[in-house]
C-alpha cells in the first residue's frame, strides 16, 4: 500500500539537443482538424536530440536523487506504474525519501521525435508484442498465442496490451545522442544516483563513468551493453547489475548475463565496488527483464534501496 507524500517541488524540464535546419521540401497541404485545414512548409529551424526529464522532490529530501533511465523502445513511464495498475519505482524510491527524476531519452516519450530521414540515421523499429513476450522472458516464443507464461513467472501477462502500448518506435543511431542527453541531465541534477534498464544500461554506465563526480551509484537492471572503464573514472565508485530469473530461456540470455559477470569482474579489477544479483539466488524467484513490473517488485525495490542506503 503506498503513503501520502508531501512534495517540496514538482515539474520537469528538456535537456541537451541541438538545432538543425531542414530545407528544400515541399509545402504541404495538411488538414488539422475538421474545421481547419493548414499550408504546412517543413522547412525552418527545429530542435533535436533532446531528454524530458520529469521531477518529484519530497518535503523535507534528505537523501540523494535517483535518475530513472528507461530501456530500448520504452519510455519514462515504465518507472511509474505497472500494467496493472501498482505503484512503479519511481512512487516507492520517493516514498524512501528519494528525490525522484525520470527521463524520457531522445525520440522517446515526451522528448519527442523527428519525422525527418536526414536528421537521423536509418529508420525507427518499433517492437512487437510477439518479440517482447520471448525476448523479456515472460515465456516461450511458441506459448505466446495462448498467454501461457513459464512456470512460476511472475510479469501481470494478463496486462500485456497495457504494457504493448507503453512502446515507442526507436532508432538504432541514436544511442550516442541519447547518452550524451543524459549526461547533460545529469548536470543539471547534480550528484545523484542512476538506475538504469536494459539498452538504457549502458547508457547509463557511460554516464556514470563520463562523470564520476556526479553519479554517486549505478544500478542497472539486466543491462546490455558495457563501455571500457578505467581506474580515473571507476575506482571507488558503486555499481549493481541485478537479473532477474530464467536466464538460460535463449542463447542470447546466456551471453548477456556472461558479459555482465565478466564487466563486474573488470570493473572490480579497475578499483570499483561492484556486485552482481540473481534474484533467484536470493529468494526472489520469478522474475523477468522487467523486475520494475513482476508481481514482487516492491520486494526488488526495497532490496536496491537497503544497498543504496548501505553505503
Amino acid at each position: 500500500m503506498t503513503q501520502p507524500v508531501a512534495l517540496a517541488d514538482w515539474g520537469s524540464f528538456h535537456v541537451g539537443g541541438r538545432i538543425v535546419e531542414i530545407a528544400g521540401r515541399t509545402i504541404e497541404k495538411v488538414r488539422f482538424t475538421s474545421s481547419v485545414t493548414f499550408d504546412w512548409n517543413p522547412n525552418g529551424r527545429y530542435h533535436v536530440d533532446h531528454a524530458y526529464v520529469q521531477y518529484m522532490i519530497p518535503a523535507g529530501a534528505t537523501r540523494l536523487p535517483v535518475l530513472f533511465q528507461h530501456g530500448g523502445g520504452l519510455s519514462g513511464t515504465m518507472w511509474e506504474t505497472t500494467p496493472d495498475g501498482r505503484p512503479g519505482w519511481a512512487r516507492l524510491f520517493l516514498e524512501a525519501g528519494h528525490p525522484v527524476y525520470v527521463i524520457d531519452g531522445v525520440e522517446r516519450g515526451r522528448a519527442g521525435w523527428c519525422p525527418f530521414p536526414e536528421v537521423w540515421e536509418g529508420s525507427p523499429v518499433l517492437r512487437s508484442a510477439e518479440e517482447a513476450w520471448a525476448l523479456f522472458r515472460f515465456g516461450r516464443a511458441e506459448d505466446f498465442a495462448a498467454r501461457r507464461g513459464f512456470a512460476g513467472q511472475r510479469f501481470p501477462v494478463e496486462a500485456l496490451d497495457a504494457f504493448l502500448a507503453a512502446f515507442s518506435p526507436r532508432w538504432a543511431s541514436n544511442n550516442e545522442r541519447a547518452q550524451a542527453a543524459l549526461i547533460a541531465a545529469i548536470e543539471r541534477i547534480g550528484r545523484c544516483i542512476v538506475v538504469a534498464h536494459s539498452q538504457g544500461g549502458e547508457h547509463g554506465l557511460v554516464a556514470a563513468l563520463a562523470r564520476p563526480e556526479l553519479v554517486a551509484a549505478y544500478v542497472g537492471i539486466e543491462p546490455s551493453g558495457f563501455p571500457e572503464p578505467s581506474v580515473a573514472s571507476a575506482a571507488g565508485h558503486r555499481f549493481l547489475f541485478v537479473l532477474g530469473d530464467f536466464l538460460d530461456a535463449t542463447p542470447l540470455w546466456t551471453g548477456l548475463v556472461a558479459k555482465i559477470d565478466a564487466y563486474a569482474a573488470t570493473l572490480a579489477r579497475v578499483g570499483a565496488r561492484s556486485e552482481v544479483w540473481r534474484l533467484a539466488a536470493l529468494g526472489l524467484h520469478g522474475h523477468t527483464h522487467m523486475p520494475m513490473m513482476d508481481r514482487g517488485s516492491e520486494a526488488v525495490a526495497a532490496r536496491i534501496l537497503d544497498w543504496l542506503n548501505a553505503a
